[in-house]
């Protein structure tokens, strides 16, 4: 009974129509040009049989659009909404013969030009190599980053092809034996690495960190090399950090100043063991200790003591961006106006990244966790335990790797992802059976690589009733940070009918909604920017700006609604009172708070522009990027001391207000 009186305002709202509704009967391979007005509906209908694969794409030239896929009897198979420019690519799986249509309509109250264009309509392949093909298709093409895809089956190869281009450049293809940045799916042989040395005597994983780095503060739980391994160090995440610093990630980063980074953290975020959060200061330390013991650097002893000796010949520790690899795939991502940009990788990130490799490498790799040549059986049942935690709770991460379950079968996986490569290498140890998928495109989905395995191990797996879901605490596979939520909180009123607002807000790490007059409600995150609210069969897409808060949403239910944010009443404040200049001794940076046309703004010189602060309440502001929170604080009598900055995965960072 209760569903039936959550969200109804969607009972007057599905009778409004859009005002410029249009339709258009596809012919496969023409391209057809059009505008977008707000409020406007543009329907493509494709007449097919079933069992047809169908693949297009709208091509963004001057509006973001959103595109709806709907079958014969009018259900909704899919939303798009990718990048707000360039192409938004669409594939069709048809089950039935008739009419599929294609919606295409501007992102919020958007308008401007786009194109059309239906490529492919043919049988869905018969062949598992044929399949893998098709849904490979959008990254198959000269102007496009590629990728690549291997299939492994009790120590043999079934399937291994590329797709794409390596190098848009110079133009030159995406290949089998391309090198390419497999990002965090190298800390899974950081693991490795520490725990051969375990193997050895050279160390314990139940160490104190500061045996091996006296430099670093000694807190009243020490933190251990198994801390470190499992995300539970309670260490603040060191990107995110920097990051508060104003410093660009991709610039030359000093591992040296990163590691003072971790030197100067005053306080554990949560005391060792009790906390998970995923984080690449953990990993950071291990490489730096691989050095520390053996006197080597890390790239020299991963390649003697690991890559060399798994005839892994084609890999290695990338040290820094500037590094030359013969055969590396360059990374890209998608630019304002819609066109690839070529991106840098992340500096300093060997330990908890930074491996480049191919697919035959990896395939060496995998055959050692059934063989146990290299390390034996003990390292490989170390890594793959569920780390537990003090007070009981088991985790789905071991040491550099996710343990969970796929449609019934046990799967062992990590992904990767640098600034525009991706990777991801899945193991299902039961079956000894793989699958890797990497790519040098920023908008591929580690989901492919579920894809793939259910089109070659599907007689293996449970039917699936619903798409793979990640997960949970996959970084590649979508894990939220729940501080990102406070940028969001507030209260929406929907367009159509002002009276009925959505307000937004956290109990701890549980993300809620409440609609006017109805109960609160759970979100589950499915990105960023998208939640999906699974008792009332609705998702919410919220509108990011670049600092990371939202003026809009839109609610999508029996159609897409759109809500304005409400400017939220608070008692007047002197907003003066909280300029000045804030230092953090921590991450020695200088902040300015300033007044400029009644709003808060944060200034760093390194980032180079202003961040608003939006009042949460009193003392509590949100702020956009690099932080997610800013929470001034008082002395007792009222004035202002300073304030605690949080970003994500690093929370309470002090800076400290600056005498005039």
């Amino acid at each position: 009974m209760f569903q039936k009186h959550l969200f109804l305002f969607l009972i007057f709202i599905s009778s409004i129509s859009f005002s410029q509704e249009q339709e258009t009967r596809v012919v496969k391979n023409q391209l057809y040009k059009d505008s977008l007005q707000p409020q406007s509906l543009h329907r493509y209908h494709i007449e097919t049989d079933s069992a047809q694969f169908l693949f297009g794409r709208v091509n963004q030239l001057s509006v973001d659009v959103k595109l709806r896929i709907k079958d014969p009897k009018g259900k909704l198979l899919a939303e798009i909404d990718g990048p707000a420019a360039g192409p938004e690519i669409f594939s069709i799986y048809t089950s039935e013969k008739g009419n599929y249509v294609i919606e295409v309509i501007p992102f919020e109250e958007a308008n401007g030009h786009y194109t059309f264009q239906l490529t492919k309509m043919e049988p869905i392949a018969a062949t598992k190599e044929g399949k893998i093909d098709q849904l490979m298709m959008q990254y198959d093409n000269q102007d496009t980053p590629g990728a690549e895809v291997l299939v492994m089956k009790d120590g043999e190869i079934l399937f291994k092809k590329a797709y794409g281009m390596a190098n848009l450049s110079y133009n030159i293809p995406f290949k089998t034996n391309s090198v390419t940045n497999i990002g965090s799916t190298s800390k899974q042989f950081t693991a490795f690495a520490i725990n051969l040395l375990a193997q050895q005597g050279k160390l314990s994983l139940d160490d104190n960190i500061n045996k091996y780095f006296p430099e670093f503060p000694e807190f009243a739980n020490p933190v251990s090399i198994r801390n470190l391994l499992s995300h539970t160090s309670g260490y603040r995440e060191l990107l995110n950090t920097l990051s508060m610093t104003g410093r660009d990630l991709t610039s030359s980063l000093d591992r040296k100043m990163m590691l003072r980074l971790i030197e100067n953290q005053p306080e554990l975020q949560d005391e060792p063991g009790t906390a998970f959060n995923y984080n690449n200061t953990g990993y950071t330390i291990l490489a730096a200790l691989v050095n520390r013991i053996t006197g080597q650097t890390f790239p020299e002893w991963m390649k003697e003591h690991v890559f060399n000796p798994l005839g892994m010949d084609h890999t290695v520790v990338r040290a820094h961006s500037q590094q030359v690899i013969e055969n590396r795939t360059a990374g890209y991502t998608i630019g304002d106006k819609g066109d690839y940009i070529e991106s840098q990788d992340m500096d300093g990130s060997m330990g908890a990244g930074g491996i480049y490799t191919t697919l035959d490498d990896l395939a060496q790799w995998i055959r050692n966790f059934l063989t146990h040549e290299l390390g034996g059986e003990a390292i490989y049942k170390e890594m793959t335990t569920p780390f537990i935690l003090k007070n009981g709770e088991a985790l789905t991460y071991g040491q550099g790797l996710h343990i969970g379950s796929f449609r019934g079968q046990k799967i062992i996986e990590h992904g990767g992802a640098d600034k525009a490569h991706r990777s991801m290498l899945m193991y299902f140890p039961d079956m000894d059976a793989a699958v890797i998928t990497q790519s040098n495109n920023s908008g591929f989905k580690s989901e492919m690589a579920y894809k793939v395995a259910a089109i070659y191990f599907e007689d293996s797996f449970e039917a699936a009733e619903v798409p793979p879901t990640p997960i949970k605490n996959s970084e590649d596979k979508f894990v939220y940070d729940p501080a990102k939520f406070e940028a969001l909180m507030g209260s929406y009123a929907m367009v159509e009918a002002p009276d009925f607002v959505l307000s937004f807000f956290r109990e701890d790490d549980q993300l809620l909604t409440q609609a006017t007059g109805q109960q609160k409600l759970e979100l589950e995150p499915v990105s960023d920017s998208t939640f999906q609210v699974e008792k009332v069969n609705a998702r919410l897409t919220f509108h990011l700006k670049e600092d990371g808060t939202a003026e809009s949403l839109t609610l999508h239910q029996n159609g897409d609604h759109l809500a304005r944010k409400l400017q939220e009443e608070t008692e007047p404040v002197d907003l003066n009172q909280f300029t000045g200049r804030y230092f953090s001794e921590e991450i020695e940076t200088v902040y300015t708070v300033k007044l400029k046309e009644g709003e808060l703004f944060l200034f760093n010189y390194q980032l180079g522009k202003d961040v608003k602060l939006s009042a949460a309440n009193q003392d509590i502001f949100k702020a956009g990027f690099p932080f997610s929170k800013i929470e001034f604080q008082r002395d007792d009598v009222g004035n202002i001391t300073g304030f605690f900055g949080s970003n994500g995965r690093t929370r309470n960072v002090f800076f400290e207000k600056m005498k005039n």
